[in-house]
This record gives C-alpha cells, structure tokens and sequence, in this order.
C-alpha cells in the first residue's frame, strides 16, 4: 500500500487518526472545509479548536480540496458526522481509486432514511465492493489517541482480507486494533451506545450516584443488543469493544460530549442551547431519534430510548422521565437475555 492515506474531516477524531497514521510513517491529507484550520495545520501543526495545543506530525497536511485529498490515495478514513456522509461520499466519488480502501469512523445512523453509514456508502460509491467497507469502532477518545495513550479498537468489513488491511494500516503500539466479520454489530453498537452515554450525563447531573448508573448501563446494553439482533447483527459483538467497552468509557468520562450534553440538560438547560454551547456535533441526539423510529420499525421494546426521546423532543422533564423508567411493570431479566442472545444466531 502506497503511503497515500487521507483522512476526512478535520475534527478532534479525524485529526487523531491522522495522527496515528502519522506515527505509522504514512503521508496524511487531512481535509476540512475550513481555510482558516487548514492555514493554522499546515504552518503551526496544531488544531486547536479540537485538540488544544497538542503538536501535529509535520506529515499530517491539510487540504480544502477534496479532489487532492481523495485523488490517488490507497485509503480513506471517513470520520464525517452521519449527516453528512452521503454528501461527501457523492463528491469524492468521481476522484475515488476503485480499489481504495475505505474505512469510516461514524457513530451514528443517517436522518431520515434510518441507513447505516456502509448502508449510505454502498448507495453513494456503487462502484466499489461493499463487502470490503470497514468500519472502525471501539472505546477511543480523540483527547487520549493523540496523546498515545494505550487505546484498542476494533475494525469490522464482510471482507476479512479488507479488514486485515484496516488493521495493518493502524495498529500501533499505543493503538492496537482487532478484527471483526460483524459489520452490523460494530456499527449498531458504536451508534447506540451514544444515546445511553446522554443517559449518563443526566442520571449523574440528577444526582442519582452509582447504583443508577450501573443500572443504566446495564439495561442500556440490553437495549443495544436487542435491536442490534433484530438488525441481523451477532449479539455476542456487543459483550466486546464495540459494545460494552465504547459503552463504558462514553458514559463515565469527562471527554465524552454525550455525557456532557445530557448533564447540561439535567441542568434545566433547553436541547438547542445545549447543543450550540457544545459548539461539536453530539450524535447521540440524533441517534435517538432515529433509534426510537426504528425501535418501532422492528418492533423492539427500547424504554431507555423512549424516556430520552422524549426528554430530548417532547418537553418531558428528566426527573419525571426516570421515575417512569423506574415504575415500568416487573419482568425477568436472563430470560430476556436468553432470548436475545437466540435470535437469528443459534436458530
């Protein structure tokens, strides 16, 4: 593989993975839309709207042209927000290699149309092979990677040779990298556990301690896996780092924005003012959205999502919404995970 590799967009996740690839020896083009963070990238190696003054590696170049960031590079690592997957992967397709490798490292599901980030890349780059699409997921803040500190991913492509190459393409000593047929699973997962981690913040800003949290994380993965399962995905990829791993550390650390955004909201602070203070894309906001209509679409029983849905679109207050959580009818708990555990895999 040539040392090509470019990487879209320049956000706090973007510019780490830059940054590994860059500790990797590969020459990255990091591309952003904006003239002013590529000027201070290219001339003071740094992005500090995202990452402070933590210093770039001078191989790490910046670009607003998606044609040069896209052109003749063997691989691609899309770290767009979901709404805006589609329209980049339309515009970069005519500059496109047909045999690059492209990786995304989106958390989330497209509005409207409830897709999958693979799912919108097969719609967008039908001359590509989908199988070999990868998704790159895992318990990974952007403020640890680009300090080094030890991370572990996973990447997930039907193709496993693809996923190989994604693997070697980023593994490191500090960021070491595991593989993973589940497609599906890795992406329901990373997209899911967002709304949980908004949970999070707002249990912690209640003021409901440790137990609530445990509890929350808990039924939260149930959630997860539930849907997850009725999406065809393998509910074991959820017990690994794609579930529960991203799952525990997006809802008990202080770099997780969704955490952040529901312990604002605790606060009394209304969405759009919460979201405009955060001044970063909070994808769990949507992802609950497009969780509650799917949870109806597969006809799968998601209260967590309900009571967030309804806290974040319908004016209910959170302390009214936990206290619903909480007098829900009785039910069993290892039949239900029996049962999930069942579906479509060991039929």
């Amino acid at each position: 593989m040539s040392n090509k590799v470019s990487v879209l967009v320049a956000g706090s996740w973007g510019t780490a993975l830059a940054s590994v690839l860059a500790d990797n020896g590969k020459q990255v083009l990091l591309w952003s839309r904006n003239e002013q963070q590529v000027k201070e990238i290219n001339e003071h190696h740094q992005n500090t709207r995202f990452l402070g003054d933590i210093e770039l590696s001078p191989l790490i170049v910046a670009t607003s042209s998606l044609q040069e960031a896209v052109e003749d590079a063997d691989a691609i690592l899309m770290v767009v927000p979901s709404s805006g997957m589609r329209e980049v992967a339309s515009k970069m397709r005519p500059f496109l290699k047909k045999d690059a490798l492209v990786i995304h490292a989106t958390k989330g599901f497209e509005t409207g149309t409830l897709k999958r980030m693979t799912e919108v890349l097969t719609d967008e780059l039908p001359e590509m092979d989908a199988k070999r699409f990868v998704v790159l997921s895992g318990p990974s803040h952007a403020e640890e990677v680009i300090r080094k500190c030890p991370t572990t991913v996973v990447v997930a492509a039907q193709d496993l040779e693809a996923a190989e190459a994604a693997q070697d393409l980023l593994i490191n000593a500090y960021f070491r990298v595991y593989t993973n047929p589940d497609v599906a699973g890795v992406e329901v997962g990373g997209a899911l556990k967002n709304i949980i981690a908004l949970g999070a913040g707002l249990t912690d800003g209640l003021g409901f301690g440790d137990n609530a949290k445990a509890a929350l994380l808990t039924r939260g993965l149930a959630e997860i896996a539930r849907l997850g399962a009725a999406m065809g995905a393998n509910p074991l990829t959820f017990a690994g780092l794609a579930g529960i791993g991203d799952l525990i550390v997006t809802c008990t650390s202080k770099h997780s924005r969704n955490w952040r955004a529901g312990n604002k909201l605790a606060q009394g602070l209304p969405l759009d003012e919460v979201l405009a203070e955060m001044g970063m894309v909070v994808e769990g906001v949507k992802t609950t959205k497009a969780a509650y209509e799917l949870s109806r679409s597969f006809q799968v029983t998601m209260p967590i999502t309900d009571e967030l849905y309804n806290v974040l679109f319908a004016g209910k207050s959170p302390q009214l919404a936990a206290q619903d959580l909480m007098g829900r009818v009785r039910t069993h708990e290892i039949e239900e995970v029996a049962n999930v555990a069942t579906t479509n895999w060991l039929e």
